[in-house]
């Protein structure tokens, strides 16, 4: 009977403690699950998690698109906005092949003129083709012409888009020395996709500052520059990012890409040979903007 009764007391404290063991084993186990089941984060990301979002910024710690003054970074050319002064771009329909019409050669080969700087190898070869929307054609034939120079020394300024471009000192339109300009008026506003130009091409002649620009101003006070090879800025519009190049009978094709605007503005500063300027043909190559 006292065994009994003691057995009886050592079971009534023992129940307590192995209820509470049981309790805690359980607990355990679904902690265990718990973090089976959830995903490993390393002591970095922990760490980052611990650490309130923070906006997107460059390495120094700049927010994105702006440069280490802080100003807007400088964008690529197919991101840039067009300057105040810029005309908006006219969208590409179907593309197509553009035949151009080209002169006879006045010699052989395009020799590079071996002390004139920035200036591109010729490619000896016929230039790629030249694509345009359909519809695309010569809008500068017959139309009028200005130029800066009130008196030329020789030729006439309807040389200019008369249709005439065989090399020959009596159809091309010479002006004075220095920085000079042609201008065609297109007669209503079109976008243009190609500038050809022929300045003298009976030799193997650079022109330098070569400058073409596009406006719907006949002042040229706002305009697009679409071709720039000034390459030191001695004609005050900025240090253009085009090469020099030797005159062809091919001319020289400046695609625009759609730039809208009613006059051609193309300048030029003298040549490798003499200081004069000279123009023999320009074709402006576009539809009209309705």
């Amino acid at each position: 009977m006292k065994r009994s009764a003691h057995a009886r007391r050592l079971w009534l404290v023992l129940i307590p403690v192995v209820a509470g063991a049981l309790v805690g084993c359980q607990e355990r186990g679904r902690r265990s699950v718990a973090n089976a089941t959830a995903p490993a984060v390393s002591a970095q990301g922990a760490k980052q998690a611990q650490t309130p979002a923070q906006p997107a910024s460059t390495a120094k710690g700049k927010a994105p698109g702006t440069s280490d003054t802080g100003d807007a970074a400088e964008k690529t050319p197919a991101d840039k906005p067009d300057s105040a002064a810029a005309t908006k771009k006219a969208p590409l329909g179907k593309m197509v092949e553009i035949e151009i019409e080209l002169p006879h050669p006045a010699f052989r080969g395009t020799p590079k003129p071996g002390t004139e700087p920035h200036v591109e190898k010729p490619l000896g070869k016929p230039r790629p083709p030249f694509f345009a929307p359909e519809g695309t054609v010569n809008l500068a034939r017959g139309k009028p012409v200005t130029t800066s120079d009130p008196m030329p020394p020789s030729g006439e300024v309807d040389y200019v888009t008369d249709g005439n471009k065989e090399a020959s000192d009596f159809g091309c339109l010479e002006l004075r020395p220095g920085t000079e300009w042609v201008q065609i008026d297109l007669g209503q506003k079109a976008a243009i996709y190609g500038v050809l130009v022929w300045h003298s091409h009976a030799e193997a002649r650079v022109y330098r500052d070569v400058i073409v620009q596009v406006s719907d101003d006949p002042d040229f006070l706002q305009a697009e520059t679409v071709f720039n090879n000034d390459y030191d800025g001695s004609s005050g519009m900025g240090i253009g990012p085009d090469m020099g190049y030797v005159e062809t009978s091919e001319g020289k094709l400046i695609e625009c890409l759609g730039v809208e605007g009613r006059y051609v503005r193309l300048w030029s500063k003298g040549n490798h040979i003499d200081d004069k300027n000279h123009y023999t043909e320009v074709e402006v190559y576009g539809l009209p903007v309705q």
